[in-house]
């Protein structure tokens, strides 16, 4: 017997984040994900007329091959996934969290190596770009504790916030905010300890309405590359590398981070010294998902907390909403604007959007929580 919610969950992913059709290739790939929810997931992707490949992985196994990392190493496993990635229609990831610090211990340049080596050809440039994809968690007691919930109280969140969003009328709600974000140049972004401008004009903006990500619910596009000037400070905590980053801050000067802070330094300018590109902007994206409102430290969920942004060092989504920065670093950091997080501003071309973590002009006000019906 399996959870009967493991089918809902299933039949969103294979319907519709990744509609997969009769003849469809399809990549399934697992990070410590009990077996009974897989096989479950397999069998949806077969009664669609799919043919799944199955990958299961464990970042306990995955934490080895990072510390013993090398170009040979990681190079030969790139070649391999690539070559099964580019063979592929559909990818769908899904992601447990068996112990969030397990790459803690993982030195920096090891992590470089897979980032560059592996992540960035099969993954954002190949995966992101070539096939439909979505990607996902699956609840867990380190996910539960993470949230500060019962594992219990944790699943039925997981599962309302997942499958219970009426995923056709929240994108029919998104399409005015798009439209509007397609004719805006200048943007300002004004919280405690951020005063932040940059340009959007001639960068496409993307819908994110369950196709890419599940839980989803956020609209993106990117700076002009070298137009952010001011400084941004990040309210939530977000874990990179196995280590959790507190309280960064970041000061621009014509698209480039200048300097940079946290509550671990030298850990942070390591990561924006992976390569040129991580120390440039590759996405600007608003959150807008109705019932998630607490950063639990999983960017999956908290890229989406109703009245938060994500600003982010690192690769553009070339296929989508491309300023051209090129990057192994790909870091969705988020601001909550929120009243109790400190509140903030965003306007676009002097146009007040959203004030305290509420959209206030009529483009976007479909947006606000009331508005998203959930089941």
């Amino acid at each position: 017997m399996f959870d009967p919610r493991y089918l809902d969950l299933a039949r969103v992913l294979v319907h519709y984040s990744t509609s997969v059709a009769p003849g469809d290739k399809v990549l399934v790939e697992t990070f410590d994900v009990p077996p009974e929810f897989t096989a479950v997931l397999v069998q949806e992707v077969c009664d669609a007329g799919g043919h799944p490949v199955i990958e299961t992985k464990s970042q306990q196994v995955q934490r080895k091959l990072f510390l013993n990392a090398s170009e040979e190493r990681m190079k030969l496993i790139s070649d391999i996934e690539l070559y099964r990635m580019k063979k592929m229609d559909v990818y769908i990831g899904v992601r447990g969290i068996f112990n969030a610090k397990e790459l803690a211990d993982v030195p920096a340049d090891h992590m470089s190596l897979y980032e560059r080596l592996w992540l960035q050809p099969v993954h954002l440039e190949q995966r992101v770009a070539h096939t439909r994809w979505v990607v996902l968690r699956f609840p867990s007691p380190q996910m539960a504790q993470m949230a500060r919930m019962s594992l219990e109280a944790f699943e039925d969140f997981f599962y309302k916030v997942c499958t219970k969003v009426d995923w056709a009328k929240a994108s029919r709600a998104m399409d005015p905010a798009v439209d509007f974000m397609l004719k805006t140049d200048r943007v300002r972004i004004a919280s405690p300890g951020t005063d932040l401008r940059f340009s959007i004009k001639g960068i496409n903006v993307k819908k994110c309405d369950g196709h890419f990500n599940i839980p989803d619910l956020e609209i993106y596009t990117a700076p002009v590359r070298d137009s952010v000037e001011g400084v941004i400070t990040y309210n939530t905590p977000s874990t990179n590398r196995g280590f959790t980053f507190e309280n960064v801050w970041l000061r621009f000067e014509k698209g480039k981070i200048v300097e940079a802070s946290a509550n671990d330094n030298a850990r942070l300018n390591a990561i924006l010294d992976t390569d040129e590109g991580a120390r440039y902007i590759g996405e600007f994206a608003l959150g807008c998902h109705p019932c998630i409102e607490e950063a639990m430290d999983d960017i999956l969920f908290d890229e989406k907390i109703s009245g938060s942004l994500h600003f982010t060092p690192g690769n553009a989504y070339e296929s989508d909403a491309d300023n051209g920065n090129r990057s192994a670093v790909h870091w969705d950091l988020v601001l909550i604007q929120r009243p109790d997080k400190g509140g903030g501003e965003i306007y676009f071309d002097d146009t007040l959007i959203r004030k305290d973590g509420r959209f206030v002009h009529p483009a976007f006000q479909a947006l606000n929580p009331e508005n998203l019906r959930v089941q």
